[in-house]
């Protein structure tokens, strides 16, 4: 997706976007950053196809009749005595999906976010941070193309946060772009492939700081040493995903075990994939940042004061 001179404001009032360029292709995780007020979730609707722009387009196959877009709002207030599974179930059926399919996909989807109460519960019932994860279960009952999430870390459970971090790498492995917005520039970074700050109606790109020295990671399968996998990738061919993986710049099979090269910001995704597809993690590896350089002090060449005797 491409948005071109994109500009929006309502009526006569101020703009609140003003000539954005933004571009986004497959594998992309997008952040975006901003203060309250300053237009990012007016932008995450347009991008998700939800609210036009006054001036300017959106271009691109995510934009296309057909096209799967998931779209996680900041706030999902679901007063309802549907339960989150029937709710969901509905959803899938909306979107194609046969009722099997759909009742089976919401159900494991609930069941990885861990929503308190289970399939059954009530959706009026549920907290800020559980209805989160059922507006993010709807969201990837079809896979998307194009994921849009607002605040999405907003509310979650702690143990939450590392299932949406691997949520949004799967995305973007299967081929899929992914946008979100915070106003922790910091985890936006951790999260992010790129970083893009919203400021007086400006959408900016933020300069990337550079991979950096990648850190190792050490993989190896519990109740045996043998690795599965081919020659051109050896090792890795059970993991679903983890070759085409954002952050995975190399692998090598050395003996009973799998070395990962790995992005440094990248390195929590990576490991919560291997995780959970049963490898175990043997060692983690971050090189140390890179000592200053520069001139130093001046080494002493005066000779020793002599002592002599009188």
């Amino acid at each position: 997706m491409h948005c071109e001179a994109v500009g929006k404001r309502y009526g006569r009032g101020r703009w609140i976007l003003r000539d954005v360029e933004l571009g986004l292709a497959p594998g992309d995780i997008l952040a975006v950053v901003g203060a309250n007020g300053s237009g990012k979730s007016t932008l995450l609707r347009i991008l998700a196809g939800l609210t036009r722009p006054t001036t300017g387009r959106r271009t691109g196959p995510a934009t296309a009749r057909g096209a799967a877009v998931g779209y996680v709002p900041d706030r999902f207030t679901a007063h309802d005595r549907l339960t989150a599974i029937a709710y969901l179930t509905h959803l899938g059926r909306i979107r194609g999906l046969s009722t099997a399919t759909a009742r089976a996909r919401a159900g494991q989807l609930l069941d990885r976010l861990a929503v308190v109460g289970g399939p059954d519960a009530e959706l009026r019932t549920l907290s800020k941070g559980n209805a989160q994860k059922v507006a993010l279960a709807q969201a990837l009952l079809v896979p998307p193309d194009l994921l849009v999430l607002d605040e999405p870390w907003s509310g979650l459970d702690a143990s939450a946060h590392g299932v949406l971090a691997a949520i949004l790498a799967e995305a973007a492995a299967a081929g899929g772009a992914v946008v979100f917005t915070d106003h922790r520039e910091a985890l936006a970074r951790t999260h992010a492939t790129a970083v893009h700050i919203v400021a007086d109606g400006r959408v900016t790109r933020r300069a990337d700081p550079g991979p950096g020295a990648p850190a190792v990671v050490v993989l190896s399968r519990p109740g045996g040493p043998d690795l599965p996998g081919g020659p051109d990738f050896p090792g890795v061919r059970d993991l679903p995903g983890l070759r085409d993986f954002p952050g995975v710049l190399a692998a090598e099979r050395r003996g009973a075990e799998l070395h990962l090269r790995v992005d440094q910001s990248r390195t929590d995704a990576v490991l919560l994939a291997a995780l959970r597809d049963h490898w175990s993690v043997r060692a983690v590896t971050r090189p140390a940042p890179e000592p200053a350089t520069g001139p130093g002090p001046e080494p002493d060449t005066a000779p020793s004061p002599r002592t002599t005797a009188r």
